[in-house]
């Protein structure tokens, strides 16, 4: 299901144990001069990310904070998130935040390559990013039992499991293609590639800024259930219309549900 609505009063409107997983990538409040930007230029047709860093950090750990609550046991948030040239410390001084005002911890963080990274980067003195970090996030208390599907390669007489060897870096698409709403969506491919790492039958994914519906097409493609929030209703029903048409052989999404 995906819902038109703001995503924290959307989780906080959800039952305990509603999602198992959460795949996402917020807005990085990165676009400072975006008010002075025409659509075609900005990353999200509807919203400006440009808050100060202190309102963005709120943001977001009043975000975490609902996710504590409605998270099942042992669940895993896959949090994308980059920074900006023009402001390259928000984006740790809010894990430091979601660290030091919340239940949570991060527990592994992994580094998706992209395809490609144009543009290029042209200042004198920083390098062209081809990467994008994936934070690997849990309760502090789950620390150790968060859900991940490590294989067992051998166990020991004495009980000792010993597990295939997973690296904490791999490639993926940079994203499904351009579309008129959203500058700054991620791929299926990708999505794919957390849902193998992470995801269990029988579990439901979130995706709080659902955006144009990557993360709803990747669950369907693998059989997944998923819930999405997305603020912009353009967005919301581009992604029903994209699911309907790209996804064969399941039944129809019916219009977007609007939730207060």
């Amino acid at each position: 299901v995906i819902y038109n609505c703001d995503c924290t009063k959307g989780v906080q409107a959800l039952r305990e144990g509603s999602f198992d997983i959460v795949i996402t990538s917020p807005p990085y409040n990165n676009s400072r001069q975006s008010g002075s930007l025409s659509n075609h230029e900005r990353r999200y047709k509807d919203f400006e990310d440009n808050m100060s860093n202190e309102d963005y950090i709120d943001w977001t750990v009043k975000l975490f904070n609902a996710l504590d609550e409605k998270m099942s046991k042992d669940g895993v948030i896959l949090y994308n998130m980059s920074y900006g040239g023009e402001n390259p410390t928000l984006m740790w001084l809010t894990i430091a935040d979601i660290i030091r005002r919340t239940n949570f911890t991060v527990a592994d963080c992994l580094i998706w390559k992209k395809k490609s990274a144009l543009p290029n980067n042209v200042s004198p003195n920083k390098m062209t990013r081809i990467t994008e970090f994936i934070f690997v996030i849990s309760r502090k208390s789950e620390y150790k039992t968060f859900r991940c599907n490590k294989k067992v390669k051998s166990v020991s007489k004495t009980g000792q499991k010993y597990y295939y060897n997973e690296f904490n870096f791999f490639e993926a698409k940079n994203n499904d293609g351009s579309n008129p709403l959203n500058k700054a969506t991620f791929s299926t491919d990708m999505v794919i590639n957390l849902l193998n790492k992470y995801a269990k039958k029988g579990d439901t994914i979130l995706d709080t800024f659902n955006g144009t519906g990557t993360t709803s097409i990747a669950c369907v493609e693998k059989g997944f259930n998923f819930i999405g929030f997305e603020i912009s209703k353009e967005q919301c029903e581009y992604a029903v219309d994209r699911i309907n048409k790209n996804v064969i052989h399941k039944k129809p999404l019916r219009k977007v549900p609007k939730r207060a």
